[in-house]
């Protein structure tokens, strides 16, 4: 068994971090594996060194131990552009020079949902301006230098695996997937030539990771990963999506809702076991 945690260097681990780190951590101790340690931080404008040196050091504070070296993904983009070049010459990807402005003002114009845009895991799902937009429309726009991102057709993507799609969660069993519901999905921008749903799929194929322990929220994701494995013909881990840590409020915790973090909670005294155990964990 080979397991991870892959946190985001953008602020200070909270409690929901905690949990999400733990469960891998035990899980291959349990099952005389190992546990890894990613840094994801393509996100060049929130990631940050400190937030990074924090990590280590609240997960040292929980006793987690892994193994040298670390991966971050900032050194290895040259893996995702492989991947990039491989869905290329699948033809299942396209580019869209849509803003943000754009993508609302199609969906607003839209005849079939003029007022409530059709919503999917990831929020409003795009509505497809850039798809059908001809070769040469493509060619001269990219070079007049117009910025773009590179989208997931996700239509031609089911067309060219000729086969159903399942992946397997240790609480909900068998899954078919619906990548559909996600519609075509951000694989690459011109800034950061990645996404989360990219990264995170090359990332733990070239990690040999064989259970993805992650909170709810994820679990739809997950469609999407697994159309992606099949179309570079990378292997599908398993899954655990694991409940949420919520706060009071009962929104989950979150670094931008201002949660609590384990620097906060260790300068006051508690120690991990009490923390554990706050978190329902033995």
């Amino acid at each position: 068994m080979v397991t991870r945690f892959a946190p985001s260097p953008s602020g200070r681990l909270h409690s929901g971090h905690a949990l999400a780190a733990l469960i891998p951590f035990r899980e291959a101790q349990q099952n005389d594996g190992r546990f890894l340690l990613r840094i994801e931080d393509i996100d060049r404008e929130r990631c940050r060194a400190e937030f990074e040196d924090g990590i280590f050091e609240d997960l040292a504070w929980l006793g987690l131990t892994w193994e040298m070296p670390v991966r971050r993904q900032s050194d290895h983009m040259q893996d995702y552009a492989a991947a990039i070049s491989t869905l290329e010459e699948r033809g299942v990807i396209y580019p869209c020079f849509c803003s943000r402005a754009d993508i609302r003002a199609e969906i607003a114009r839209s005849d079939s949902a003029p007022h409530v845009p059709t919503m999917g895991p990831d929020g409003a799902l795009y509505p497809g301006t850039c798809r059908n937009l001809t070769m040469d429309e493509r060619d001269s726009r990219i070079a007049d230098g117009d910025a773009h991102a590179l989208r997931l057709d996700v239509a031609k993507a089911l067309e060219a695996i000729h086969s159903p799609l399942t992946w397997h969660d240790r609480l909900a069993g068998d899954v078919v997937a619906k990548p559909q519901a996600h519609g075509d999905v951000v694989l690459a921008r011109k800034d950061t030539p990645t996404s989360y749903h990219l990264s995170v799929v090359v990332d733990d194929a070239l990690q040999g990771i064989t259970l993805v322990t992650r909170g709810q929220d994820l679990f739809e994701a997950t469609d999407i990963h697994c159309l992606l494995q099949a179309l570079l013909d990378l292997p599908t881990p398993e899954y655990f999506h694991h409940d949420l840590v919520r706060g009071e409020d009962g929104r989950r915790l979150a670094t931008r809702h201002k949660a609590r973090t384990l620097e906060d909670i260790r300068q006051s005294g508690m120690t991990p076991t009490e923390l554990f155990q706050q978190l329902g964990l033995d």
